[in-house]
């Protein structure tokens, strides 16, 4: 089998892939734009990407192609209709990262909750060794028990985060973005009940029509002054252009951010005016990364690979 992994850095140099080895020819590039696809697919059987474009134009030279393996768990990378009818499997990596994201979703959320930046600084200025008593709280927080803990998008990451969520003591509650969620361990409620009732909204739903610019500005208007909102989900999810206003107009307490409409972020966003990480602060989409999930992420495409060549289908999403 010729493999052909489009995106090596994408899951770090300091994660091996030297396993793949052991199923074929590999040959690897760090990254690879949009236009440089159909040249480095040509004489693929095999193809590992994350981000990279893999459709009609980028295929059409890779007359070989059996395999498309995602680095990740969502494919809309990926056009599968097309790839349905070339008779090319596509095979995603499913709740490798379910861990490392629900850790990031409360990093997020306390970093902004208990105005860490601010009090880190306070200390590291000097300026609590030059007070006289032993304590400062100048900029009020609140605990999460008895808070209610909104949620869109019940997977397997949602319900990792309500669990949390309930141990610290909050009241969770969610929106199903698909319609289709099958979770009766929590309540389920409409949008708008969701966004009135929250003290805490993350978001983990995937990117689709219906989910795109679901959280926009009469959506923030809805939501409480006080409240906090977490994407960990995809950014588009999110209108920037609203949150910026929702953020600098007070309608909401602060945001906490590991995705942007555009990856990178481009300095163009109007979010990357705001300079107040009391009530902002964004990651560069590293949520997933932790060293035990991509490592995980490597092995499940070896998985992936290895039952294929088997005849076997394992984690296809187009059939």
């Amino acid at each position: 089998m010729r493999i052909v992994i489009l995106e090596r850095e994408s899951v770090g140099k300091d994660v091996s892939v030297e396993c793949l080895n052991d199923l074929g020819e590999v040959t690897a590039y760090p990254n690879t734009a949009a236009g440089e696809v159909e040249s480095r697919v040509q004489d693929a059987e095999i193809i590992i990407a994350n981000k990279a474009p893999l459709n009609a134009e980028t295929l059409k030279s890779a007359e070989k192609v059996r395999l498309i393996c995602e680095f990740a768990t969502g494919y809309d990378n990926v056009d599968l209709d097309y790839c349905r009818k070339r008779g090319i499997k596509v095979a995603n990596v499913v709740n490798y990262s379910t861990a490392a994201v629900a850790q990031h979703t409360f990093a997020l959320c306390f970093y902004i909750l208990e105005k860490l930046n601010h009090y880190d600084h306070f200390v590291k200025s000097g300026g609590y060794a030059a007070q006289s008593r032993f304590s400062n709280f100048d900029l009020p927080f609140t605990e999460l028990d008895g808070k209610t803990w909104g949620i869109i998008g019940m997977g397997n990451i949602g319900r990792k985060v309500a669990q949390i969520a309930e141990a610290f003591g909050c009241r969770v509650m969610f929106f199903s973005a698909s319609g289709k969620s099958s979770c009766t361990d929590y309540e389920r409620v409409d949008l708008d009940t969701l966004l009135k009732n929250a003290d805490f909204l993350s978001l983990h739903c995937p990117l689709s029509d219906r989910t795109r610019n679901l959280i926009d500005l009469e959506a923030l208007r809805k939501m409480k002054e006080t409240a906090i909102l977490i994407n960990v989900a995809r950014g588009p999810v999110v209108n920037d252009e609203a949150l910026y206003t929702a953020l600098t107009e007070n309608m909401i307490a602060g945001a906490g951010l590991d995705v942007t409409s555009t990856e990178p972020m481009k300095d163009t966003n109007p979010l990357s005016k705001i300079m107040d990480s009391n009530k902002l602060i964004i990651t560069p989409h590293l949520a997933w990364a932790s060293i035990e999930a991509r490592n995980r992420v490597v092995e499940e495409t070896y998985k992936n690979i290895q039952e294929f060549c088997q005849g076997r289908d394992r984690n296809i999403v187009n059939l």
